[in-house]
């Protein structure tokens, strides 16, 4: 089942085009795992998909209606995203920051009704936070912060939660605490997860559905057998990669690779001489 997708998607900053006539599916329920190199277009697509940026053409669509004739509010109960940078939390109680994911059903003076409260400490709960509830972020590690922001992405209720890189800076432990609590909440909960990530042994490891882009195109999509592979990770990275099996998981995995130097100067040759496909994050 598709819920979301987008039709010839069309996302630039200026006359610099980044993402040119996309065309992806959602799968519902399932984790999807966008990857490719830096500047592809991952971080602008998703802005894209959920609003937060605008687009030149095509157009998003959510349970067969266009993102953008939706309400803000409702459209805020439907998908949450966590940033790659969230905002600052100085000063801010890990109860109070998980809270403002009840913003889409507060009505009047914004006040916090019981069943609010509740939601939060589910929240709380779910993400192993509930004893820092009345820390303040800044005091909290690195790992224990994004299951925070986790925990506020669950507090909008949303059956679709969008992550941009949500492993980036944290350990070998946390990323993979992160991770496993984000497969908890596909498996028990059935929430669609979309993420970006750079590691591609965790892409293969917890993604259901993979899509590889590069310049701002899709190059691949499908399960992680069909997109890990080494001809497919020749063309979006420029490497020659040595592809195996977990014995673990039984999923594919990237033993080691070496750059294909030739390859990657004539791409970066050809980048430099079309001024219309010029890279920004």
């Amino acid at each position: 089942m598709i819920r979301l997708f987008t039709d010839e998607l069309t996302i630039g900053y200026g006359e610099q085009l980044i993402v040119k006539d996309l065309t992806i599916e959602i799968p519902d329920k399932k984790i999807t795992t966008i990857i490719g190199p830096n500047g592809c277009g991952k971080s602008t697509l998703l802005k894209a998909i959920t609003r937060i940026i605008s687009y030149q053409s095509g157009s998003v669509i959510l349970d067969g209606e266009n993102i953008l004739k939706e309400n803000t509010k409702e459209l805020a109960k439907k998908m949450a995203i966590l940033p790659q940078t969230p905002e600052s939390t100085s000063g801010l109680t890990v109860g109070e920051l998980v809270s403002y994911g009840r913003f889409p059903y507060q009505k009047g003076f914004g006040r916090l009704t019981k069943r609010d409260y509740e939601v939060i400490d589910w929240a709380l709960e779910v993400t192993g936070t509930t004893d820092f509830k009345y820390r303040t972020v800044d005091a909290l590690s690195g790992g224990q912060r994004q299951r925070v922001w986790i925990a506020m992405a669950l507090a909008q209720e949303t059956e679709i939660i969008f992550l941009d890189e949500p492993t980036t800076y944290l350990d070998m432990a946390h990323q993979l605490e992160v991770l496993e609590l984000l497969q908890q909440l596909n498996k028990e909960q059935s929430r669609t997860i979309v993420m970006v990530l750079h590691d591609l042994n965790q892409a293969a490891r917890f993604a259901d559905y993979i899509v590889a882009l590069k310049n701002g195109s899709i190059v691949k999509a499908g399960t992680c057998e069909e997109v890990i592979t080494s001809e497919v990770l020749r063309e979006v990275f420029h490497i020659d990669a040595l592809i195996s099996n977990d014995p673990r998981t039984n999923k594919p995995i990237c033993m080691t690779y070496n750059l294909l130097k030739g390859e990657l100067n004539n791409e970066e040759n050809h980048i430099s001489n079309h001024s219309n496909l010029s890279v920004i994050y």
